[in-house]
């Protein structure tokens, strides 16, 4: 339950400071601007996985969590109790952030400013990119050792900079799940599902090609 409980809080710590810094954004009329916002995403990652990366690998992150399962360094009876907890995390962090601006009528979407398969190209790649940096600096399906938070949290904050005026640079299914939820708008909300479980699984394979791995041989856990 450990680990449960600390994807649960994870995850909402994540959507409360990530959407949290849209939200204010929007409230004080830019005060944050897009590059405050982009920060405020890798920076909380990082804490999180200094925080909690011992005990659940926090993964804060269905894309994530259904990755290193296909990778074989995550037990299958785990994946949906994972995600059921990610979910629940993100969306009471969400009902909060409503609560508190009850004016505003997004609490942190992602929505598409173009096409709706340029985002869903761009989410799969930009998925892509952070699963195999997780993979990479991971040990089994825990984002656990002394570099592993500040490189992951690095890769969150660029491509949110340069991807998220035009996808949202969600990455994250239950981050964008979650506000769409609680702003009762689920406009263009299947990218943000499709595209990031898509990318993070390829993820996988491109990893045994660069290290030569595969499910038996590669640095898995439990």
């Amino acid at each position: 339950m450990q680990k449960y409980y600390a994807e649960i809080f994870g995850t909402f710590i994540l959507l409360f400071s990530g959407a949290g810094a849209i939200v204010t954004n929007q409230a004080s009329q830019g005060a944050v601007t897009h590059v405050g916002i982009a920060l405020v995403f890798g920076l909380v990652v990082t804490a999180v996985i200094y925080a909690i990366g011992e005990i659940s690998g926090a993964h804060i992150n269905p894309a994530v969590t259904i990755a290193f399962w296909v990778s074989g360094r995550f037990p299958a009876k785990q994946v949906i109790p994972y995600i059921v907890c990610q979910i629940i995390g993100a969306i009471v962090a969400c009902l909060i952030l409503k609560f508190l601006f009850p004016d505003l009528k997004n609490y942190g979407m992602t929505l598409p400013a173009g096409s709706e398969m340029q985002s869903l190209v761009l989410e799969g790649i930009l998925t892509w990119i952070l699963m195999f940096v997780v993979l990479c600096v991971s040990t089994g399906a825990k984002e656990t050792g002394i570099l592993a938070g500040v490189a992951i949290g690095a890769v969150i904050a660029l491509e949110a900079m340069f991807a998220g005026p035009i996808s949202g640079a969600s990455m994250n299914p239950a981050r964008s799940l979650a506000p769409a939820l609680v702003s009762q708008n689920l406009t263009s909300l299947w990218i943000y599902i499709v595209g990031p479980i898509a990318g993070a699984a390829l993820a996988v394979p491109s990893l045994w090609l660069v290290r030569n791995n595969s499910p038996a041989n590669d640095n898995g856990e439990e």
